[in-house]
């Protein structure tokens, strides 16, 4: 027989309850965010960008969601980390059209959920009369934007040619406007002023000024390259010039001799590592007809890269020469190219003259724009090398049609995919080629003088489209 269960006495009644007054609380609801209140204001460099500051309660980051007037909010800025729980966040918005008015949504994001503020209205300016203006294309361009210098700015540009971000330069006549491994833009004059030891300005994705860089123990820095690094450390490349006998040579009895220095700066300024091309390179790896006149431009470092093993790649356009330097002894590895190279070069016709735009392929692969290779005419080359038997083979070859002769400056940039980017400096052309050498990007017509061009994934994070 079934025994039913006792009725709930008073005793039993009593024991319920003190065993709920002794358990724990129930959880409080967990607050939504709030946007407290948000501003709008144009951007500190170009009229193409606006800052919104929005300040949040229970929220730990925002974005703005934001479209032209009279159509949906259909982009979004990547989200903001603000303050814990409560303050102010200044959220960037990149890439705007000019002279077109935006409504724009601040969104709050915390552990309660997500909430957003009032509808703002923004009108963006007008353009600058002296910004350039391009007309790009292709069949199959790589994803995302193209930086590079047009001084008096420095602009970014997207795949159908339009200025989508640019920062005018203050500092002088300029070639080199680049994208850091930090996500920062830097620039340096050609010439710095004098007295001027710290001619590299550091950019942020708005254009705001956020530090100036410079060579140690009072050399002065050369434009061509700079290397930032996370924790604030950067490589860097300078000038030193020493006054020599050079009759010995075919020279003069009192040349000015300017050599290449590479130095790695920390963050504080201290110097932690310095070459000096006078400690390892002869007058004589300069061709003679180099030699004779009473300023001689020796070395003429331009481009600076790291291979697999964190060692460094030096490009010496006077020398034609590319160099591996061992980051802690400083002792030269291996000098390719040149009238001192230890590689034997197969498989093509005549090396490398006046060299630009270094970088690395992958292990063993270089690749770099020749100035001045084949029958005078200038082509990205990839080239591996075997750096245990000193060998080196042309492995692939960049070229548009009709050929360019682009005696000053330029770039190479590895892309996903085995694709190129080459800017051909004073030969005024900048192309984007796959794999099999195809041009499938272009600026139409005269881009003007691009020293060195590169892709990056977005105006908020300015990654690199490669991993340099």
């Amino acid at each position: 027989m079934r025994r039913r269960a006792p009725a709930a006495g008073p005793g039993l009644v009593a024991g319920l309850a003190l065993l709920v007054g002794c358990g724990e609380p129930p959880p409080s609801p967990v607050p939504l965010p709030v946007v407290l209140r948000a501003s709008i204001s144009p951007g500190p460099a170009n009229v193409l960008s606006a800052v919104m500051v929005v300040d949040l309660r229970e929220a730990d980051s925002a974005l703005v969601r934001f479209g032209r007037a009279g159509e949906p909010l259909e982009r979004a800025t990547p989200a903001v980390a603000g303050p814990a729980d409560s303050g102010e966040v200044e959220v960037p918005v990149l890439g705007l059209l000019a002279e077109t008015p935006y409504r724009l949504v601040a969104a709050a994001y915390g552990p309660g959920g997500v909430t957003t503020g009032d509808t703002l209205q923004f009108t963006t300016g007008p353009l600058p009369v002296d910004l350039p203006a391009y007309f790009a294309g292709g069949a199959d361009p790589t994803p995302g934007l193209v930086v590079f210098g047009a001084y008096p700015y420095g602009v970014v540009i997207d795949n159908t040619g339009r200025v989508v971000w640019y920062r005018h330069l203050d500092g002088g006549p300029t070639l080199n406007f680049q994208v850091q491994p930090t996500g920062r833009y830097t620039t340096s004059p050609i010439q710095p002023a004098p007295g001027d030891l710290t001619p590299w300005v550091e950019f942020d994705p708005l254009g705001r000024e956020t530090r100036r860089l410079g060579c140690a123990d009072g050399l002065v820095s050369r434009f061509h390259e700079m290397i930032a690094e996370a924790d604030g450390g950067y490589w860097i490349m300078c000038d030193e010039t020493r006054t020599m006998d050079l009759t010995p040579y075919g020279g003069q009895p009192a040349a000015t001799v300017t050599g290449t220095v590479v130095q790695h700066v920390g963050a504080g300024g201290m110097l932690l590592f310095s070459w000096n091309a006078f400690d390892h390179f002869a007058i004589t790896d300069l061709e003679s007809s180099s030699r004779t006149g009473p300023a001689v431009n020796w070395t003429h470092g331009n481009a600076l890269a790291f291979d697999g093993d964190g060692e460094l790649l030096v490009s010496f356009r006077s020398l034609n020469e590319v160099t591996k330097i061992d980051t802690a002894s400083g002792a030269v590895l291996w000098r390719f190219g040149g009238l001192a190279s230890q590689f034997t070069l197969a498989a093509t016709l005549n090396p490398f003259l006046g060299q630009h735009g270094l970088r690395m392929a992958g292990p063993g692969r270089l690749l770099l724009l020749d100035n001045r290779g084949i029958a005078g005419a200038s082509r990205a080359e990839a080239y591996t090398l075997d750096e245990v038997h000193r060998t080196a083979v042309l492995t692939g070859t960049y070229a548009g049609t009709p050929s360019v002769i682009a005696l000053l400056g330029g770039s190479t940039q590895v892309l996903p995919g085995g694709r190129v980017l080459v800017a051909y400096g004073n030969g005024n052309r900048l192309q984007e080629y796959d794999a099999s050498g195809n041009v499938v990007w272009e600026i139409h017509g005269n881009p003007g003088y691009v020293f060195r061009a590169q892709r990056i994934r977005s105006l908020y994070t300015l990654e690199l489209a490669d991993s340099r």
